[in-house]
């Protein structure tokens, strides 16, 4: 397991690729609001109160009118205007996360508005049947198909989001109904979404976000394993592909926690150890045929998926409950 040492480490190596706006960038430079959430919330389980704050206040700086984000951002300037649905959504992930650590009602009331927002905007792409589209391109049309893993997201962020509204005093009842008729969507209805069964995400994220829980969730996990589990490497993030990533391993990691797997998250979670730097980072992913990294990178978001599932383990942080108890949890400060 990793000490606490070496997670605050990894947040001090996160805090250092923050700009000044407050943004937490790819490799690459490009910001998407996901990522950029995962970030925020490893900032705060660290104790980097205040750069998560900035992170959240780059949230509240950039949102468009509508309710969403670019999907890619580099400095002041959009690079790809279209939006993605569990994007905008993942917000009230991050927020209701910051409450269970800090437990400020304030900033959540401060945060509210942008997090209302971001989910009227994402309900905006569902479809009668009630999953929810991927995207809204650069010209507005929705997106002609729904992603299992990204609506599996968008499910644990709508239940984040009521339970913001109550603390915010703006009940949102018609979040919940929405949540209950993805819930049985992702989870009996696989059907209804594009096949991406080659990838790891889609194989977990019912799992991680909750939407499958006990006895179901132990069988989808155990049923993928052999086709996605490298023994001593991690999780491929594609099936057929020789790459294991240090995200998809600690996501796995938060999804049997998530199910009371927690002594095969533990064993999975060391698996990461190879990966790491010595100032905190780890490469993104690992070609174990050319026994190299690949994409030869660390990331920012990489970095913050090992503190989330350490966090999950060991309990550092009143946020480490998130993707276990969702948000039935009380505030741990």
């Amino acid at each position: 397991m990793l000490t606490w040492a070496q997670v605050r480490a990894t947040g001090e190596a996160i805090a250092r690729m923050q700009a000044a706006s407050g943004a937490i960038a790819w490799p690459d430079g490009h910001v998407d609001a996901w990522d950029h959430v995962e970030c925020a919330m490893a900032l705060s389980a660290c104790g980097r109160r205040w750069q998560a704050r900035r992170a959240y206040g780059w949230l509240r700086d950039t949102q468009r009118l509508d309710g969403s984000w670019p999907r890619s951002t580099v400095g002041q300037a959009v690079a790809d205007p279209a939006a993605e649905a569990h994007h905008a959504a993942y917000v009230a992930v991050g927020v209701w996360h910051e409450y269970l650590v800090s437990g400020d009602e304030e900033f959540v009331r401060l945060m509210w508005p942008t997090v209302r927002l971001a989910v009227d905007w994402t309900l905006g792409l569902r479809t009668p049947r009630g999953e929810i589209r991927w995207e809204r391109d650069a010209t507005g049309v929705p997106g002609s198909f729904a992603l299992l893993s990204g609506c599996a997201s968008i499910y644990q962020a709508l239940h984040c989001g009521v339970a913001l509204g109550k603390l915010a005093s703006d009940p949102r009842p018609d979040w919940e109904a929405a949540a209950d008729r993805l819930r049985y969507l992702v989870a009996e209805r696989p059907e209804v979404f594009a096949d991406k069964s080659r990838f790891a995400m889609d194989w977990y994220y019912p799992v991680l976000g909750g939407a499958v829980r006990g006895p179901a969730a132990e069988r989808r996990l155990s049923g993928g394993w052999d086709a996605f589990v490298v023994p001593g490497l991690g999780v491929r993030c594609v099936s057929d592909e020789p790459w294991v990533t240090v995200a998809e391993t600690c996501e796995l990691v938060l999804a049997l926690d998530g199910c009371g797997m927690r002594s095969a998250a533990a064993s999975l979670l060391s698996t990461v150890a190879r990966q790491r730097q010595a100032d905190g980072t780890y490469w993104t992913g690992w070609q174990f045929v050319n026994d190299e990294p690949f994409p030869a990178e660390c990331s920012s978001w990489t970095a913050a998926a090992v503190v989330l599932a350490a966090d999950a383990l060991c309990g550092f942080s009143g946020g480490g409950r998130i993707f276990r108890d969702g948000p039935g949890c009380a505030p741990g400060f």
